[in-house]
């Protein structure tokens, strides 16, 4: 059984859960929850989160969509990073820089059998992910970096959501308010690695500014708007994918409402709204979809799959707002119902999956 095979991916993908559990774990650590957790868990929260989980995740659906063997070492290199930073081993950041240089290769192929603007916009996130991991293995501080993970994620995204919208037919302004969105979001995190100091907020409000055209755009046309009037999956996929829409929109605006924060409640929610609001809303979305093609097992729709979505962002409402008034309390409740959003996530989506057997669907 290769490491193509479904049963051989649960391993790799342990190791993805594996490094989501310690970033959870650290998060509540860091919000002032009296937690006992290994120091490594609270400093290394964010790359155990995007790297660790994210990357592996992603790296794992990259692999399986390119078909090679050579390109499950991206998940495998993550994961094993994320063990290495849980372990309070050396060469964690290094094995996530090279599972970021190996996603460029898998979009080197990609592109080379599918030139098109979704296709180099994916590439252009692995990107994004590897100058991050450079910059944080050269020794750049988090809050330099975190832009550039955070790149990662909205590029790859919203390329797949722009892929979708091929089924809908667009004028080609439309397609270029698009591409003027990206290249803005390109340009404020050159500006922002390039700066230093106070001239470093102008970089971050210009991305702040791409967020919110992005959220804009994709509200806008993506096939959710017409999909939400569905039902089943269809819809469940649609609201969490327009509510995450929304909070890429409030991630713009604090970004441009604070520009350059290093640490704090308003990183905090800036960060958070980003990395939570909008990347988890997708993920939750694509769970049923993405589940199956990558682990051959089948993902039973329930109604109960809203629950986590409804408290996810009502958690998140108290988590911001407790940052952006000071309100320490409302914070920390608001981090610890995120986690517990995330867990009913899990909780509930495992259950459809072990009731469902392996496909025998190739891959």
């Amino acid at each position: 059984m290769g490491v193509g095979a479904p049963r051989a991916r649960m391993p790799i993908m342990a190791l993805g859960m594996l490094a989501l559990a310690g970033a959870l774990a650290g998060g509540l650590v860091r919000l002032g929850w009296g937690l006992q957790a290994p120091a490594p868990l609270v400093a290394f929260h964010g790359p155990l989160m995007v790297a660790g989980f994210l990357g592996t995740v992603i790296g794992m659906e990259r692999a399986v969509a390119v078909g090679r063997a050579w390109a499950y070492v991206a998940p495998v290199a993550s994961g094993l990073g994320g063990l290495a930073l849980l372990a309070g081993a050396p060469g964690g950041p290094l094995l996530m820089f090279i599972a970021s240089l190996v996603m460029v290769a898998v979009f080197v192929e990609i592109l080379r059998r599918q030139a098109a603007t979704f296709t180099a916009i994916m590439a252009l996130g692995a990107v994004a992910w590897a100058v991050g991991q450079l910059l944080w293995l050269a020794g750049e501080p988090v809050h330099r970096v975190v832009l550039w993970w955070a790149a990662f994620l909205v590029l790859t995204i919203a390329a797949e959501r722009l892929e979708m919208t091929r089924l809908v037919p667009r004028g080609p302004s439309t397609r270029a308010t698009f591409v003027v969105a990206i290249a803005a979001l390109l340009l404020g995190l050159a500006y922002t690695s390039l700066s230093r100091d106070g001239a470093a907020g102008t970089g971050v409000r210009i991305v702040g500014a791409s967020w919110i055209a992005l959220a804009a755009w994709l509200g806008a046309f993506d096939i959710a708007r017409r999909t939400v009037r569905m039902s089943g999956v269809p819809r469940f996929t649609a609201v969490a994918l327009l509510s995450g829409y929304a909070w890429l929109a409030v991630a713009g605006g604090l970004a441009l409402a604070w520009g350059d924060v290093a640490a704090g409640p308003l990183y905090d929610a800036i960060l958070h709204a980003v990395f939570v609001g909008f990347v988890f809303s997708m993920i939750f979305g694509h769970a049923p979809i993405i589940i199956p093609a990558v682990l051959r097992r089948g993902v039973r729709y329930h109604p109960v799959f809203y629950v986590h979505v409804a408290v996810l962002h009502a958690s998140l409402v108290l988590r911001v707002a407790g940052d952006a008034v000071g309100w320490t309390a409302g914070r920390q409740w608001g981090g610890l119902v995120n986690v517990l959003a995330i867990v009913l996530f899990i909780g509930s989506t495992a259950v459809t999956v072990v009731r469902n057997g392996w496909s025998a669907a190739p891959g």
